[in-house]
């Protein structure tokens, strides 16, 4: 269980902090997959709202007593749409005997009904290069069995880059971070892409927080790092630009980043942090 902003120096995508006496429930995840659950007192909770595999535990460098379960890198992928506690009035999660423990174990049952529901079959998720638009309504879909294994399907690539560009086109309801622009054409196809912030490549994760809606222009830029960001999401650029007036004249007239309403979707900060030490920004 994770609640942004609690005192617990967690970063989901990467470790988990939890007190020394959870140890017992926690070591025999390691090599496991998870799931997060937003608690049910935050308000307008997300319920359930993505999965990963633990790779070990280590003591907290910073904290005594705590200690860090460790994400497998590659592994984290947000859940899209996040599955709320119950569907049609009946509970997802059916097998718990205490569901106030902020760390337990999960049935296989209850974990495939939650992975189903968070990750839709592949014909509901959008085609690579022509999304699905935004505003579409989907039906509800219960498939509370998967027939094809679980496993493989959480590491395929192609279905990890298309539930990530969804979770991100959706945070962002499909507008550039840079521009605000949100451009579609005729069939529905939204202009905007979806951009890791720290690259897979450099083991970035495929999290929301770790992702921004660009255009294509931005996104060229960003990746090469012409543009960046502050931690206050001020929009940087580069000292290298050859053409500032010209790269100024696309950013929204806030010169802000355009973050995603629910703070809990917005940048981390240590993703931000890391594209702009490899840049080489200067702030």
């Amino acid at each position: 269980m994770h609640k942004d902003g609690s005192i617990y120096d967690d970063i989901p995508e990467v470790h988990y902090q939890f007190k020394e006496y959870h140890l017992p429930r926690v070591q025999p995840l390691v090599g496991q997959w998870i799931v997060y659950l937003e608690p049910s007192k935050v308000k307008l909770s997300k319920g359930f709202f993505a999965v990963a595999k633990v790779k070990g535990i280590v003591p907290d460098p910073d904290v005594s007593g705590r200690y860090r379960a460790l994400i497998e890198e590659g592994s984290f992928l947000p859940f899209s749409p996040t599955v709320p506690r119950e569907v049609e009035g009946r509970a997802v999660e059916r097998d718990c005997h205490n569901q106030q423990w902020s760390i337990r174990p999960l049935s296989n049952s209850d974990f495939a009904r939650i992975i189903a529901l968070g990750l839709p079959d592949e014909d509901f998720l959008p085609r690579s290069g022509d999304p699905e638009p935004i505003n579409r309504v989907r039906d509800v879909q219960t498939p509370f069995e998967i027939e094809r294994p679980l496993v493989q399907t959480l590491v395929s690539k192609p279905f990890r880059d298309r539930a990530f560009r969804r979770a991100v086109m959706e945070a962002y309801d499909g507008r550039c971070a840079v521009t605000g622009w949100k451009l579609v054409n005729g069939g529905g196809r939204l202009e905007a892409q979806a951009a890791h912030i720290r690259p897979v490549e450099h083991n970035g994760p495929d999290s929301i927080r770790n992702g921004l809606a660009l255009s294509g222009t931005a996104h060229w830029m960003f990746d090469r790092g012409l543009i960046g960001f502050s931690d206050s999401h001020d929009i940087l650029i580069h000292r290298k630009v050859n053409d500032r007036d010209g790269v100024e004249a696309i950013l929204n007239p806030t010169g802000k980043l355009v973050a995603p309403a629910r703070v809990a979707d917005r940048p981390h900060p240590a993703f931000l942090k890391w594209h702009r030490e490899f840049h080489q920004f200067q702030t």
